[in-house]
């Protein structure tokens, strides 16, 4: 009788207790999910946001700009980058270098600044007469002289050449096949690249001049001198300045390079 109703007070304590154990666990998963449910759903929120406020910075309205008076890719290169620095970053621009334009797509108040910009930075480049002077002298007296001139623009790399044609020999001649040429270009070439210095210009130069000298008679080769000039210099407007003086090997004579430089009105 006793082991009966032990059993059965067991049991029943079982059956009241297993609700209650059941009911408390639902709570904190349900919490645990709602956590993350809130977490996941909070940052796509701020990135949303962010596209949006582009998206109403560049609805506005879209402008094609003609540059009038740059013509060279770098120079438009530097444009681009001057407007991205300056404008907004939500702000689009495009250069279409074929077109020689820029397209841009931004409010109008951003559109107006751009057209400021370009007025500042597209301006005509001023042009100059580069002119050198090769004179040759031997034993302190002056033998000849001879001038190459050329115009050059504010910014950009011009270019003077005055070569002649040199045959090479490379190969022999063997039962009548005739012996085969290369050939090297020898003379003297400028390269020259101005920027507006204060009251002056900068002047980038580089002179090469190369020349036969004699003929190698064992490998019957021409021996070519070749002799490089390059530097910087800043030169006031109208006033002659000697950039460097060369001697000539095996000899008592020496090449003297003089340049000027003038504004082209």
């Amino acid at each position: 009788m006793n082991l009966a109703r032990g059993l059965c007070t067991t049991t029943l304590a079982l059956l009241l207790s297993a609700p209650g154990s059941w009911a408390q666990n639902p709570p904190a998963a349900a919490k645990t999910t709602t956590d993350t449910t809130t977490a996941t759903t909070t940052k796509p929120a701020q990135n949303t946001s962010g596209a949006a406020h582009c998206e109403a910075e560049t609805s506005g309205a879209e402008r094609t700009f003609y540059l009038n008076n740059t013509v060279q890719q770098f120079d438009q290169n530097e444009i681009v980058t001057a407007m991205r620095n300056t404008l907004d970053p939500c702000d689009k621009v495009y250069l279409l270098a074929s077109q020689n334009a820029i397209v841009m797509r931004a409010s109008p108040d951003n559109l107006a600044l751009a057209q400021k910009l370009l007025n500042d930075l597209d301006r005509p480049k001023k042009t100059y007469r580069v002119t050198f002077t090769v004179t040759e002298m031997e034993d302190g007296k002056r033998v000849g002289s001879q001038k190459f001139a050329m115009v050059a623009a504010s910014g950009q790399k011009t270019t003077l050449k005055q070569d002649s044609r040199v045959p090479i020999p490379t190969g022999h001649v063997t039962e009548g096949v005739q012996t085969q040429f290369s050939y090297m270009d020898v003379g003297i070439n400028f390269d020259a690249t101005l920027d507006e210095f204060n009251n002056g210009v900068r002047l980038r130069s580089l002179i090469d001049q190369s020349a036969v000298v004699s003929q190698d008679k064992v490998l019957e080769q021409p021996v070519i001198r070749h002799v490089t000039l390059e530097g910087a210099s800043v030169l006031a407007l109208g006033k002659p300045m000697m950039l460097g003086s060369i001697d000539v090997p095996g000899s008592t004579r020496r090449l003297d390079v003089e340049v000027v430089v003038e504004q082209v009105p």
